[in-house]
């Protein structure tokens, strides 16, 4: 099975509620694990992993204290496709029901020139999600992507971040099958659309390991950026895989810690090894704490230590 690139979603101590909310309100999800670690420095003293699938795309999320704030810089576009999904338009909106009390809209569920159907909300984490009814043309497009918009500092760097992102994984030395990094479509603003720049993104998105990833920018003022509320999850199974990324992606030495790093355009990753979720989540009390204890002072995992805490040498 080709592991994805998975979203990590940061709460403070909500995970586990909200995992249980989210794959309610999604057909075809569901919760596939949680661990408990404990003593790790949270404000609670514990915290909740949970790993969960949304209609095919895995996430994670930890409950680990009020640090990071989920902002609209990062959300999920969930796609309702009519030639796919014959209740489309009625499942669009028992969803939006469903995740709307408590939260904030964005954008009104209502048509627009490029939907007969659409809605941005943040749900009442503070998650934001981007509910569309469409029909792609060309290779089809999954039920739910993540999508990064580039405001501030970093407006107008959408398309510079994505063949930087393909570049690293198209270059990536590893397994071929777990390839599938490619340009998808793009949109981009025209002449009259101001404050936009003309031919900046509107909307693009590309494939990274076999994971659908939208990007989009606005040159409107916006009081928020990228930060840690939510990660992407690189999966390594290697050593090798895990200093290559780290290499190609770390741009802040400040912010890396626990296998996090930010790259230059602020959005956090998370590069992990396979065998620590192995770990986390097949282990005994005592070998998830002393595994737990060995990763919380590294910044870049070392796979030979978190294996020797593991086996207890």
């Amino acid at each position: 099975m080709m592991r994805k690139i998975t979203p990590h979603l940061w709460f403070d101590k909500e995970a586990k509620e909200a995992a249980k909310l989210y794959t309610s309100i999604f057909a075809n999800s569901k919760i596939t694990n949680i661990t408990t670690l404990h003593e790790v420095p949270s404000p609670t003293g514990d915290s909740a992993i949970v790993s969960f699938e949304l209609r095919g795309q895995p996430f994670m999320a930890i409950s680990a204290g009020p640090l990071f704030k989920f902002n609209p810089s990062v959300s999920f576009i969930v796609n309702f496709d009519p030639s796919r999904e014959r209740d489309a338009r009625e499942n669009i909106d028992a969803v939006w029901n469903k995740l709307s009390p408590g939260g904030t809209v964005l954008m009104p569920l209502q048509e627009y020139p490029f939907s007969k159907r659409y809605g941005w909300m943040q749900d009442k984490y503070g998650v934001s999600w981007q509910l569309i009814l469409t029909n792609p043309e060309g290779e089809e497009r999954p039920e739910i992507v993540p999508s990064l918009l580039f405001v501030g500092a970093v407006c107008g760097k959408a398309e510079e971040a994505i063949n930087f992102y393909l570049s690293v994984f198209k270059d990536a030395p590893f397994d071929a099958a777990r390839r599938g990094s490619k340009m998808g479509a793009i949109m981009r603003y025209g002449a009259g659309q101001e404050p936009e720049k003309e031919g900046t993104v509107m909307f693009a998105d590309f494939k990274l390991l076999g994971t659908w990833f939208a990007a989009m920018e606005s040159a409107r003022e916006h009081q928020f950026a990228f930060n840690e509320a939510i990660s992407l999850l690189i999966p390594c199974e290697t050593q090798a895989e895990i200093d290559y990324y780290w290499d190609k992606l770390s741009a802040d030495p400040q912010a890396e810690q626990c296998g996090w790093l930010k790259d230059k355009y602020g959005v956090s990753w998370q590069v992990s090894p396979t065998a620590l979720d192995e770990m986390l989540t097949k282990g005994t009390p005592e070998q998830i704490a002393r595994v737990t204890k060995a990763f919380l002072p590294m910044k870049k995992f070392d796979l030979a230590k978190l294996r020797e805490a593991y086996e207890g040498k």
